[in-house]
């Protein structure tokens, strides 16, 4: 897709000269992607796994939406070489793809993207729910373990409308089921409404409502059940980083759809200005799998002692490790 042959004929030798440019950028930019933001991503998030199953008792809401996240990165860390040195980048592809395999890849990257977006806004409310009301346990580790497997589940079923448009896409038209099943355009208008309106609206709304509790002194704000300040710190930042690097590419997913819907063929200036969003726009997305763990390690307080727990834990393998002399010389105080 990151070709500058699209708009030969339809713009001057400057179109010509900047579309160069921004195709070098946007290469540049992938492979600094491929070289350090893969690698990160697939650590950190793993990291983030095994730290919080190892000590699955000291587990909060949040750990739980973030080790769902977490998993999601993981499947955009992997699919990210698969996409960035593919077909979809024809000027650097080291393999092709089948049709079914291409088919694959997409809606792996639906199914992450729903559960990145829906574990967000479900983040948000269950915030709210605990800020407001932290003794209802409406919003505890057990209840939220069982939403996560839902929203994975209700990922998958989303996806598979968008399958089903994605395979008729591909095969020949004799088919009678898949006559009226051509169109990928709705495919991407089921996944603008489900994957990005949907949860906007549920963080949107969850933030205000955290934003006009924090206002009002209550006696609940002395509660010991409460979560830490550093929580919703950390929620507002993560819903900053979700939504400002999800946009872009569901706002390409909308663009399309709407020229496409007008039923005029599109010239080649403004299919490969919408080519070069849609690319950058999944860059953006497949960023947030590596951005998210760094967030997380950087503002959630327990997370290094977790992770420090672990790497003694791996060290001493099965066998018992030695107790922790400072912990030791505090109880004995």
């Amino acid at each position: 897709m990151w070709s500058c042959s699209l708009l030969n004929g339809t713009a001057g030798g400057e179109g010509q000269q900047l579309c160069q440019h921004l195709h070098l950028v946007l290469s540049a930019f992938s492979l600094l992607y491929l070289a350090v933001g893969v690698p990160v991503g697939l650590g950190c998030n793993a990291l983030l796994v095994l730290a919080n199953l190892h000590e699955q008792s000291s587990m909060t809401m949040p750990d739980v939406y973030f080790v769902n996240m977490a998993m999601a990165g993981l499947v955009l860390s992997i699919l990210a070489p698969m996409h960035l040195l593919g077909p979809t980048a024809s000027a650097w592809a080291l393999w092709g793809f089948s049709s079914e395999a291409h088919i694959t890849v997409l809606v792996l990257f639906n199914v992450a993207s729903l559960v990145t977006m829906y574990s967000t806004a479900l983040l948000s409310l269950d915030c709210y729910i605990e800020r407001a009301l932290p003794r209802t346990y409406m919003s505890s580790v057990y209840n939220t373990r069982h939403v996560c497997g839902f929203i994975w589940g209700g990922a998958l079923l989303t996806s598979f409308s968008s399958l089903l448009f994605y395979i008729c896409s591909h095969v020949a038209a004799r088919i009678a089921e898949c006559s009226k099943m051509q169109d990928t355009e709705a495919a991407d208008a089921i996944m603008v409404f489900i994957g990005y309106l949907v949860p906007t609206v549920a963080m949107l709304y969850a933030l205000v409502l955290i934003s006009r509790i924090q206002k009002e002194d209550t006696p609940l704000d002395q509660d010991a059940g409460r979560l830490d300040p550093s929580v919703h710190r950390l929620l507002v930042a993560t819903v900053c980083m979700q939504f400002g690097l999800w946009t872009p590419h569901y706002l390409t997913l909308l663009g399309h759809t709407i020229l496409t819907s007008r039923g005029k063929p599109i010239d080649g200036h403004a299919l490969g200005t919408l080519l070069f969003a849609k690319d950058l726009s999944r860059l953006l997305a497949f960023s947030s799998s590596s951005a998210m763990p760094l967030l997380y390690r950087h503002i959630n307080r327990e997370f290094p002692s977790k992770l420090r727990r672990l790497v003694k834990k791996m060290h001493c393998g099965h066998q018992s490790c030695p107790p922790n002399q400072a912990a030791l010389q505090q109880v004995t105080a």
